[in-house]
C-alpha cells in the first residue's frame, strides 16, 4: 500500500480525489481550511491542517510519513482576482508548490501529480491544445506555469517524476459557493438559491468549457499507475463549449427559478478558453464526458441542500486600481 499526499483535502478536485484513492492507499490530506471545508474531508484519510507556504513544516512532515506520492491540488484559484493580490498568489500558488517540489526531491518521491490550469495558455487559438506556447495573462496563470517549468527542471536536474494537468472550469458537489471570485457555476447557484440576479461581467458572450468532476477525478487520481502520463502535460476536461448567457439561461431552467441575468461592469479577462482532450485521448482512449444539462443537474440536487450564505470577500487587497466595483464590499 502506497503513502501518498495530497494538497487541498477539504477543497472541491482534491477532496474528490481522495475519496477514489483511499480504499487502496495511505491518504494523508493536508489543508489549510482557507477555502475547503472539513466536511469535505474522507474519513479514511488521515487529515492535517497547515500551510504548504511553511517550508520547516512541510520539511518536517515528508520526513515523517515518508511518502510514495504526491498530488498537489491546493490553489487559490482566482484568475480574476489574482491581479489584485499579487502577493498572496505568488506566495500561495508558488511558493508553497516549490516548497513541495523540493521536498520531493529530497525525499526521492516516485512521482508529482500537479494540477495547473488551463489559465497557462491565456488568448491562444482555441481549442487549446498542448502544444500551444503558454502566453499567461494573469498572475496566478504566471504562478501555474512557473510550477510547471519547475517540475521539469526539477526532473531533469534531479529526475522527479511529474504529470501535469490542465482542467478548466471543472464545477459539481462540493464545490465552494461562497466564494465571490472564483467557481461561476457555484456563484451563479448561489444566485439562484438566494433569490438573486445572475451577474454576469460584460456581454456574457465569453466561451468557455465547463467539466464536471467526476469526468476527471478518476483520471488523476489513477494516473500514478500509468507510466504513459509521466513526465508529460495533458488537459483534462470538457471539450464543447458555452457562453456564459447560455450557462446562465441552462441553470436558470434546470433549477425552475428564472432569476434576471444582470450585466455588470466589464472586467480584463481572455474571451474564450476551451481545449482540445486529443492528447490524453490517445493515451486513455475514449473518456467520460458528462453533458452540461446532467452536472448542472446533479450538482442542483446537491446545492439545494447546502445551506444559503452570503458570498465571502477576498479580505486582503493588494492593489485596489482597477478592481472591479462588484469586488468590493459595501459597508
Amino acid at each position: 500500500m502506497s503513502k501518498i499526499l495530497i494538497t487541498g483535502a477539504a477543497g472541491f478536485i482534491a477532496s474528490h480525489v481522495i475519496d477514489k484513492l483511499v480504499n487502496e492507499h495511505e491518504v494523508i490530506g493536508l489543508d489549510d481550511l482557507s477555502g475547503g471545508f472539513e466536511r469535505n474531508i474522507n474519513s479514511k484519510s488521515l487529515f492535517i491542517k497547515n500551510d504548504i507556504t511553511d517550508k520547516d513544516f512541510v520539511e518536517a512532515l515528508f520526513e515523517e510519513h515518508k511518502f510514495d506520492y504526491v498530488y498537489h491540488i491546493a490553489a487559490y484559484a482566482a484568475e480574476g482576482l489574482s491581479h489584485f493580490v499579487r502577493s498572496f498568489n505568488y506566495n500561495t500558488n508558488l511558493i508553497g508548490s516549490v516548497n513541495l517540489i523540493n521536498a520531493s526531491v529530497k525525499h526521492n518521491i516516485k512521482a508529482f501529480v500537479f494540477t495547473s490550469s488551463m489559465a497557462v495558455y491565456g488568448s491562444n487559438r482555441t481549442p487549446m491544445t498542448e502544444d500551444l506556447p503558454p502566453m499567461p495573462e494573469d498572475p496566478y496563470a504566471v504562478a501555474k506555469h512557473a510550477t510547471e517549468l519547475d517540475l521539469k527542471a526539477a526532473n531533469k536536474m534531479f529526475g522527479l517524476n511529474y504529470i501535469i494537468f490542465r482542467p478548466h472550469n471543472v464545477y459539481g458537489p462540493k464545490q465552494n459557493m461562497i466564494d465571490k471570485h472564483r467557481n461561476v457555476i457555484a456563484i451563479f447557484m448561489n444566485s439562484v438559491l438566494s433569490g438573486k440576479p445572475i451577474k454576469i461581467f460584460g456581454d456574457g458572450n465569453q466561451r468557455r468549457s465547463f467539466t464536471y468532476i467526476d469526468d476527471i477525478s478518476d483520471i488523476i487520481a489513477n494516473s500514478i499507475n500509468n507510466p504513459k502520463l509521466y513526465n508529460d502535460v495533458f488537459n483534462i476536461g470538457a471539450e464543447k463549449e458555452y457562453s456564459l448567457n447560455e450557462l446562465a439561461d441552462i441553470i436558470n431552467t434546470i433549477s425552475g427559478k428564472k432569476n434576471p441575468i444582470e450585466h455588470v461592469e466589464y472586467r480584463y479577462e481572455v474571451k474564450d478558453a476551451f481545449c482540445s482532450s486529443a492528447k490524453i485521448k490517445s493515451v486513455l482512449g475514449d473518456l467520460k464526458e458528462t453533458t452540461i444539462e446532467d452536472g448542472i443537474m446533479r450538482m442542483w440536487e446537491w446545492a439545494k441542500t447546502q445551506d444559503i450564505k452570503e458570498p465571502v470577500y477576498f479580505s486582503n487587497i493588494e492593489i485596489v486600481k482597477n478592481l472591479p466595483k462588484s469586488w468590493i464590499k459595501k459597508d
